[in-house]
């Protein structure tokens, strides 16, 4: 906001006191204009937030006796954007263009030659309100991010599930409303002017914004600070919020859900919730990606000869595999469409790796009858190939 904005607005209309009005007069219509048009008591209603802002900056010129005298001193001399010389100036009286004057435009009435005064008077009046140019803006504020932690079992990963959450966040304090101040009137910051930033060079004509350490960000600053939040306008507290994880979440999967955070400030937006998933084992089944894996026992007979087996699967009834034979140990087949959720709706698969079983008792019969088959395939030599590589190499 410009100098020239400074002095034509009336902050004594602003704040509907006469101009002799004590400083408690200003400080208790302050008050009950601040509680009128806060943000937090007006959510969404834009004319009550800038009532507010105007109501805040009038506050900050006239709360304070240096800034008051030097404002009411500015608007006796350029109050009706004309300057009026002593007698000692020629009489009459001369009508500048207050965006002349604080322009310091080259030239003119404003420039160089205008009776003196150089640069134009908006650099005598420069850091008259401490602005910077910067205006009184108490800008909505985003709410903080979240991170919280659930552990689903296997299954609820796989078919996604609703879980009750409680977090813990920073929320405006109820005691004082969010406004860090115990009676509700909070005062914009004068070292960043209720922008919550302030701006520092780097050389070079660059210059990099920071929050404001006076106000942490908030562009306000308590005068009476609140007991329970001691003037930050935040108060811990705790909810708890059904969650919806989706099919097919895996282990360590970070989810991100906007808008579930901490709310935000003077109407501004809640923050994220991220939600980091860890996921139980399954004493059958295993995963990968987007299928399920599992290992099932067969017989010796079963691999060489052929069979058909029936398979677990998740949830689901259990499917029939054919085993070809001859079926080596180890061979992964796949039974489509038993895996875990995708995104588009569809399912992974189920591999199921055979794993054949040695027997380690045998009974007079059994061990004849591999007495037998030893016999049999006596010529068979499973190893021949692997001596003749291993000369080879």
């Amino acid at each position: 906001m410009s100098t020239k904005d400074f002095v034509e607005k009336d902050y004594y209309k602003v704040l509907g006191v006469p101009k002799d009005a004590t400083e408690a007069e200003i400080k208790k219509a302050y008050r009950k204009l601040a509680r009128e048009f806060h943000p937090d008591a007006n959510k969404g209603d834009a004319r009550a937030e800038e009532r507010f802002k105007e109501v805040s900056e009038a506050n900050d010129i006239l709360g304070d006796p240096k800034r008051r005298k030097e404002y009411d001193e500015a608007r006796a001399l350029f109050g009706n954007g004309g300057f009026r010389p002593g007698p000692g100036a020629g009489g009459g009286s001369f009508n500048f263009d207050l965006g002349d004057l604080f322009g310091g435009g080259q030239g003119g009435q404003g420039g160089p030659g205008a009776g003196g005064f150089g640069g134009g008077l908006g650099d005598v009046f420069g850091g008259l309100f401490n602005r910077g140019g910067t205006g009184t803006r108490t800008q909505p504020r985003r709410g903080q991010d979240i991170e919280s932690e659930v552990t689903l079992s296997f299954t609820e990963a796989v078919d996604g599930a609703t879980v009750p959450l409680r977090m813990s966040s920073q929320s405006p304090c109820k005691a004082c409303s969010g406004t860090g101040d115990k009676n509700g009137t909070p005062r914009v910051c004068p070292t960043c002017v209720g922008t919550g930033q302030v701006s520092r060079g780097t050389g070079g004509g660059f210059s990099l914004t920071d929050p404001c350490v006076d106000c942490k960000g908030r562009g306000l600053i308590a005068q009476d600070p609140c007991e329970v939040c001691k003037g930050s306008g935040r108060a811990k507290s705790s909810r708890t919020m059904q969650v919806r994880i989706p099919a097919g979440v895996s282990d360590g999967q970070r989810i991100r859900l906007r808008g579930k955070g901490a709310p935000g400030e003077r109407g501004g937006p809640a923050g994220d919730l991220y939600v980091v998933v860890h996921v139980d084992s399954h004493p059958v089944f295993g995963r990968k990606g987007d299928n399920l894996t599992v290992t099932v026992p067969v017989t010796f007979t079963e691999a060489a000869l052929g069979a058909e087996v029936k398979v677990p699967t998740l949830g689901g009834p259990p499917v029939t595999l054919k085993l070809p034979a001859g079926t080596p140990n180890g061979r992964t087949m796949r039974a489509r469409g038993k895996g875990a959720a995708r995104k588009d709706g569809t399912r992974g698969d189920l591999l199921v790796t055979v794993e054949v079983v040695v027997p380690t008792n045998l009974g007079a019969q059994a061990r004849d009858a591999l007495e037998a088959y030893r016999k049999a395939t006596a010529d068979e030599n499973p190893r021949a190939e692997l001596f003749q590589a291993a000369k080879g190499a």
